[in-house]
């Protein structure tokens, strides 16, 4: 342990520098040893809810001051943290569990202190999106990351409708008093023969990972107030190849929202991250619909 502890200390951490520093999704004992020394150096800790750090730095002996950045405040408290570093400090940024940014505060933080001028270094550790995936399966060996899904019926259907032929396997998080209707609306999007894993409460007490059909998936969860507790990662098999490889023209509605927005290139960069289709096609479908 001492040498781990060594090996972590030679590191170089420079002053007037931002840490994005991973911590547990759960269990407290999986936190680094390069994140507890960083944390012990730094002059203060930028946190999504101090409470919740002041807890975890307590089990460690560490007391830092704290600066409460969440999703709330991120980018008038991104300016108090750019006057500390001009100030000469390392700050370190945790959010309530596991990597910053994902889905959590962090993401306007970093872009915040890079226009500053000043540097971000990232501490590596627990994430509930690579902790689940390490239990699907070969089937989800690819993957796109997609966050929450709306919370309205309506809204949510029309987010999933353009995944219908996403060969990628999907990670999408989840809530505990929406996780019913959420995997049923999956099997309705998605239809009922394709895999989903439903992981709850990773790295906790009463942690549980479940693989069954997306037909199955709300039967199994109505069986036991218990499953539908806690937070959830949901993996949901990708389209096969076959499903998959639709017409040119079956991104049409997709392609055409983002160019309202973004140019052709970045439409079909993330028409391709949504769909799974190839962007070379999307490309040229958006030059296509752009002309008309």
């Amino acid at each position: 342990m001492s040498d781990l502890l060594e090996l972590a200390q030679r590191q170089q951490y420079p002053a007037a520098t931002l840490y994005v520093v991973a911590t547990p999704i759960g269990n407290s004992a999986d936190i680094t040893l390069r994140a507890l020394h960083l944390l012990g150096l730094v002059d203060r800790i930028a946190a999504e809810d101090t409470r919740n750090t002041a807890q975890l730095l307590g089990l460690y002996g560490i007391s830092k001051p704290l600066v409460a950045v969440h999703e709330h405040n991120e980018r008038a408290s991104a300016e108090r943290i750019v006057e500390h570093l001009r100030a000469g400090e390392r700050i370190a940024y945790v959010s309530d569990a596991g990597t910053p940014g994902i889905s959590d505060p962090g993401a306007k933080l970093v872009e915040a202190v890079r226009e500053a001028g000043f540097s971000v270094v990232p501490l590596p550790g627990a994430s509930a999106i690579t902790t689940a995936l390490s239990v699907a399966g070969d089937w989800a060996a690819t993957f796109t990351f997609l966050g929450f899904m709306p919370s309205k019926t309506k809204q949510r259907a029309a987010f999933l409708q353009p995944l219908v032929n996403h060969t990628r396997a999907m990670v999408f998080y989840e809530a505990p008093h929406r996780i019913g209707e959420t995997v049923q609306a999956l099997a309705d999007a998605f239809g009922g023969a394709r895999r989903i894993l439903i992981a709850r409460e990773l790295t906790k007490l009463h942690e549980s990972l479940h693989v069954c059909t997306l037909a199955e998936g709300p039967t199994w969860l109505a069986q036991d107030a218990n499953r539908q507790r806690g937070e959830f990662v949901l993996v949901v098999e990708g389209a096969t190849p076959e499903q998959g490889s639709d017409d040119a023209t079956a991104h049409d509605a997709l392609l055409a929202l983002l160019l309202e927005e973004i140019p052709v290139s970045g439409a079909a960069r993330v028409a391709a991250a949504i769909t799974g289709a190839s962007r070379h096609a999307l490309y040229a479908r958006a030059l296509e619909l752009k002309k008309d």
